[in-house]
């Protein structure tokens, strides 16, 4: 192993000293890669060798737990930690501790979690910080909370912490998805008022907020302002546009984009393919996706699992069989080998296909393939402005981290069970016969 490889040869140098500091960045680093074991691992041979544990490392520990792919798992160790920490005097927890499990819950949108950590902290001698407050308020406006993440700002404003450019991109996130488009655009004035500038996260969410409220000349204005300051347009800014036009039902406008981006010789990415597809399927147009999907492979362009997924929705429920027969023999050719509860759901809905149905409009729920999708917003309330902005002083913090939060609405609608009496058995044997071939390969 790697990791133990490299730890081996560090203990041989002659400037090694065995200490927390070392310790807890060697496991940070096995957590980031992903090796939690190798985590865990280091934390028993920390303890085998006489160094005690501190607060610092057991944060590290609990960081790579929750780099781990079980994020149930993950969280429910997190905890564990966390319990154990305030049992031993050397290693309280400190105000990272908590920054770290609010976000962990705030991702997870475990609400009761953060209430508890949250109740936890203000009941202790530790103080929060900008990190904190932004946590609690992204758990709040993930859930739709806007009454309660208001309280947590003001709370924040009154204990003298000034927000910074994350505090304002989950704001306008966070009224983006309420359509409470009034408060978001006062945001937005505060944050251009104030020494932090926006991110393209910041405008690719409205742009996309105003989108699904079918405002587009709110949308438009917001991308000409976004060229006005100086910003270039990324893949994520052309896929909110072509989303938002597609929303809007000006498909020939998504379609140009598309295509101009095509023209441009730019390496585009299978999301802004994804988001092209999508547009055609939300607008009824199967035929014109299916089109776009097979010369794809032609502008050097590889369709992904997310976009057989998307399609296969479509085609689906649009009644389009001969479209969904060859979307599965493309599967094959391709080698896209889906899990079988994709199976179970083409069975279940190929059975409860009419037998002679003509081919009906897609009307596929905005499942947008890319997750870096800012977040849907939309509404008016007003706000005072004032009670935003900040003055100079402001924490500056990564504008990686400072993306507004990106949770894609996604319908995760069951499919009905099967049926052996189906209306349409050559269909329902074709795709059984697809179903049987694929999990042969398994």
């Amino acid at each position: 192993m790697f990791g133990v490889q490299v730890f081996r040869w560090m203990q041989k140098q002659r400037w090694y000293i065995a200490d927390n500091g070392i310790y807890s960045k060697l496991i940070s680093v096995m957590g980031k890669r992903g090796q939690t074991r190798m985590a865990m691992w280091l934390f028993s041979e920390m303890r085998n060798t006489g160094c005690r544990p501190d607060t610092s490392v057991y944060n590290a520990l609990i960081t790579a737990h929750l780099h781990s792919r079980d994020k149930t798992k993950a969280l429910s160790k997190a905890i564990g930690y966390f319990q154990k920490m305030k049992g031993i005097e050397r290693c309280k927890p400190n105000v990272v501790t908590y920054n770290i499990l609010l976000r962990a819950f705030a991702q997870a949108r475990n609400l009761e979690q953060v209430n508890s950590l949250f109740k936890d902290l203000d009941e202790s001698t530790i103080s929060p910080d900008v990190y904190t407050f932004n946590g609690v308020m992204d758990a709040y406006g993930k859930n739709g909370m806007i009454r309660e993440m208001e309280a947590i700002l003001a709370q924040m404003r009154s204990s003298k912490c000034k927000p910074d450019l994350i505090t304002f991109n989950l704001l306008i996130d966070s009224y983006g998805k309420k359509q409470e488009f009034g408060k978001m655009e006062q945001v937005f004035k505060s944050l251009l008022h104030s020494k932090e500038k926006p991110t393209l996260s910041t405008f690719n969410s409205m742009i996309l907020n105003y989108g699904k409220a079918r405002l587009r000349n709110k949308a438009e204005e917001v991308f000409e302002k976004m060229i006005d300051m100086g910003y270039t347009p990324s893949s994520v800014t052309h896929e909110s546009l072509i989303y938002m036009y597609g929303l809007c039902g000006y498909v020939s406008r998504a379609v140009q984009l598309f295509d101009e981006l095509v023209e441009s010789k730019v390496q585009i990415k299978v999301s802004t393919l994804n988001t092209m597809l999508d547009v055609y399927c939300l607008n009824g147009l199967p035929q014109e996706a299916h089109s776009l999907f097979e010369r794809a492979k032609s502008v050097k362009i590889y369709p992904d699992s997310s976009s057989y997924k998307l399609l296969y929705k479509a085609y689906t429920k649009a009644k389009q069989k001969e479209l969904l027969d060859e979307l599965l023999k493309h599967m094959d050719k391709d080698g896209i080998i889906p899990n079988k509860r994709f199976f179970l759901n083409a069975l279940g809905s190929v059975a409860s296909v009419p037998a002679n149905s003509e081919s009906a409009n897609a009307a596929t729920d905005s499942n947008t393939a890319n997750s870096e999708y800012a977040n849907a917003a939309t509404d008016s309330n007003k706000v005072n402005s004032e009670s935003f902005i900040t003055n100079s002083g402001s924490n500056t913090s990564n504008s990686e981290s400072a993306n507004a939060a990106t949770d894609s609405d996604k319908s995760n609608s069951k499919s009905t069970n099967a049926s052996t009496d189906s209306n349409n058995p050559q269909d329902f044997a074709k795709l059984a016969a697809h179903v049987k071939n694929f999990l042969a390969h398994r």
